[in-house]
């Protein structure tokens, strides 16, 4: 399954989401809700029109994410009607904070994100619980926002294994269960399905052969709501990765500025938005973004955030 490259691709960048959930409070004073909205507005101004936020998890595990920091970011920015602002909602206490933020269309029109794993395992590190509930409270949280006419993504972790650091063993997804999911969340009535290989386990080989098993067993239309967030501890090999899954016909991928982010169970930075911007242009695959914009804006946030953050450290 092998696609001339002349088309286009749909990036969204989820900087301010995961690197948001990999701060801890000392640093707070850095990473502030006015400076996450300079950066979204940036973006924006870059052609972005798809771009992870925001995410509804408790204080204790992401102090960024606190519920007054949400809503001054969420003020910041009002509505923005061209634009895709998504926010994660990994459980009910998550989607009851969306709804009293007003996140839905009524007000800031953001896109719900729901996620869980492909591995029992990761979604129990993860989530802090079974797979099986998981899904039975956000078939539960799903309707009720259909209801509300609120959009909603999904997002599958550990599509691509799970390396258990308890064990040091690799755990390989059950492909037939992958599609099962996919199956659950577009029924569920998402638009897009996004397969997460968190912990960059998958090489080029490793990487083709998960999404042919996946989409051997697709029909044509449904290959334009799957999309591909990798991880990996090279950027070069994230891009890679991604150019194997563009050549299968996947035309949405996730990445981040200068490649930060990560999980709370342990992964790799993402791979770097500016690195694939390069890399499909460069191809001749039209993303809709300025690509000096997207550089300047890396550098922007490198010397003014990260690397603050990063000699703080040491």
């Amino acid at each position: 399954m092998t696609n001339d490259k002349n088309d286009s691709v749909t990036i969204t960048d989820v900087t301010l989401r995961e690197y948001g959930q990999n701060i801890s409070a000392e640093y707070l004073h850095i990473f502030t809700p006015e400076i996450r909205v300079e950066i979204a507005l940036q973006l924006i101004d870059a052609g972005m029109r798809n771009i992870e936020i925001l995410s509804c998890v408790h204080p204790k595990i992401s102090p960024a994410m606190n519920k007054e920091a949400l809503q001054k970011i969420t003020q910041g920015l009002g509505r923005i009607n061209e634009v895709n602002l998504i926010t994660l909602v990994p459980n009910r206490a998550g989607y009851n904070t969306f709804l009293t933020l007003e996140l839905g269309p009524n007000c800031y029109n953001h896109t719900m994100g729901v996620f869980f794993s492909a591995i029992e395992a990761h979604n129990i590190a993860n989530l802090g619980r079974p797979l099986k509930e998981t899904i039975e409270e956000y078939k539960q949280i799903m309707r009720d926002a259909s209801s509300h006419n609120i959009r909603i993504t999904g997002y599958i972790s550990a599509a691509f294994g799970y390396f258990e650091p308890e064990n040091g063993v690799l755990i390989k997804p059950d492909i037939d269960e992958v599609n099962t999911y996919i199956n659950l969340l577009l029924d569920l009535g998402v638009a897009t399905v996004t397969l997460s290989d968190l912990q960059g386990v998958a090489n080029e080989e490793r990487t083709r052969e998960i999404f042919e098993s996946i989409l051997n067993k697709r029909a044509g239309s449904e290959v334009n709501k799957l999309g591909y967030h990798p991880h990996h501890v090279s950027g070069k090999a994230a891009v890679s990765n991604s150019n194997i899954a563009y050549d299968l016909g996947i035309r949405r991928f996730d990445s981040s500025l200068g490649g930060t982010g990560g999980c709370v169970t342990g992964a790799p930075g993402n791979q770097h938005t500016e690195m694939l911007v390069d890399f499909f242009h460069s191809s001749g695959i039209q993303t809709g973004l300025n690509k000096t914009k997207i550089f300047s804006l890396k550098e922007m946030v490198n010397n003014e955030l990260y690397s603050k953050i990063t000699l703080n450290k040491d």
